[in-house]
């Protein structure tokens, strides 16, 4: 089957590699001449673990292409993927102009029956509106279907998440269009992945309330820690012990400094916009955006309160992506809490082991070390924001004679607080 995925952002590039690693033949096509010239020669401008390798793999064997016609994507192919971004306005609605603009131009070139498949996350009701533009811009009427089939790829693990998904959700209209969905992924057949097969409204749904639910967990765990902190209570306990229970379970329950990437802020936000143009106020999910803001400077209190007055005091900050196993700076907390910081006064250290040029394209004020051990030569604390595995064995006595003052502040509870304070460390973590 010919398929062309529009878009080779995180999404996009993901789905189009692994739907050729299934035997399909792709080209992804992207406005991007850098983008599309990098890919075309093997190269991903994304980090994701294992992702270089299937490119590499699938342009050898002939089934990946790169482009930047999308007359030559549309014309060749019998399903066309939109996966552009949907970033956040001012409002907190989705910007939908990149998704309009591919419709129009799908429907400007559409030579034959076609599914279009929109990947990118949408409000509901985005799809009905894409078809319609779709139709108003074929040269001709032409038949076509439309299909919702949100996406549930995790950045660091995304290539196994598409592989061996939770769930494929697939919204359309049109028996053939389902057949056909049901054919590009009739590899998941082999491992029993349950289809969820409705409508698109509630496909398009579907997506917003499952990032809506993961980021509730996130903003009540850390609600949690912080009573933990002011009742002495251990919160790693505690959610072990929730987390044993199989109606709430074990993910996401991991306190720190708030969620962030490119998913669950743009996601709440957009699905509580939604509510209010309906006139319906989401009480539960305006509180988790509004926790998830107070988190951030909590942490920066936090700082505070260990160091002291913060001007002119060196802090030193391990980790910059919103996750580990990323290059995505979006919406990260480490972010946040460095603009915070140096809007206080102090000055920033900083090591990341993907991320530096990322930030600083945004940050250039900032110092960035060679390593873990560089950064926290002379400064007054040590903040861990960003759990890599590289900061998980640190050597902790060489990291307390490097430091002015061996203050180590743990936001993700890496370290175990009686070791750290045995080893002379004024140490505090989250919720403990």
């Amino acid at each position: 089957m010919n398929i062309c995925v529009i878009g080779t952002g995180y999404v996009g590039l993901v789905t189009g590699v692994c739907l050729a690693e299934f035997g399909m033949n792709l080209i992804c096509v992207d406005n991007d001449h850098q983008k599309i010239h990098l890919l075309q020669q093997g190269k991903v401008p994304v980090y994701e673990p294992g992702l270089e390798d299937l490119v590499i793999k699938n342009l050898r064997e002939g089934r990946l292409s790169f482009s930047m016609s999308i007359e030559e994507g549309v014309t060749s192919s019998l399903v066309v993927f939109i996966a552009v971004g949907t970033p956040s306005h001012d409002d907190g609605s989705a910007d939908l102009r990149a998704a309009e603009e591919v419709a129009k131009e799908i429907g400007r070139y559409m030579d034959g029956y076609k599914v279009v498949v929109v990947k990118s996350t949408v409000p509901v009701g985005t799809c009905r509106r894409l078809r319609k533009l779709i139709q108003e811009t074929q040269a001709r009427p032409i038949p076509f279907d439309i299909v919702s089939n949100p996406e549930f790829q995790r950045e660091g693990s995304a290539i196994e998440d598409f592989m061996r998904p939770d769930r494929v959700t697939i919204g359309a209209e049109s028996e053939q269009a389902i057949a056909i969905m049901k054919d590009i992924y009739s590899a998941l057949y082999l491992i029993e992945t349950p289809f969820v097969i409705t409508s698109l409204e509630t496909a398009e749904m579907i997506k917003y309330a499952a990032n809506t639910f993961l980021a509730t967990k996130v903003s009540f765990i850390n609600e949690i820690a912080n009573l933990c902190e002011m009742m002495g209570a251990d919160v790693h306990h505690v959610a072990k012990a929730m987390g044993l229970d199989g109606r709430i379970g074990k993910k996401f329950l991991h306190p720190g400094p708030g969620y962030g990437g490119s998913c669950f802020p743009k996601d709440t936000r957009a699905l509580s916009r939604m509510a209010k143009e309906k006139g319906y106020t989401f009480k539960i999910l305006d509180s988790v955006i509004e926790v998830n803001e107070e988190q951030r400077k909590r942490m920066v209190n936090k700082i505070e309160e260990k160091v002291g007055d913060l001007r002119g005091k060196t802090i030193g900050i391990l980790g910059l992506t919103f996750k580990p196993n990323t290059n995505d700076i979006r919406e990260s907390s480490s972010i946040a809490i460095i603009q915070s910081l140096l809007t206080m006064g102090a000055k920033v250290k900083a090591f990341d082991p993907v991320a530096i040029e990322e930030t600083k394209a945004i940050l250039p004020e900032v110092e960035y070390g060679k390593d873990a051990y560089d950064v926290a030569s002379g400064c007054d604390a040590l903040v861990l924001v960003t759990e890599w595995n590289q900061f998980r064995r640190l050597d902790l006595p060489r990291l307390k004679n490097l430091l002015k003052t061996p203050i180590f502040i743990d936001l993700r509870n890496v370290y175990e607080p009686h070791q750290m304070k045995r080893l002379g460390f004024n140490y505090c973590g989250v919720g403990r």
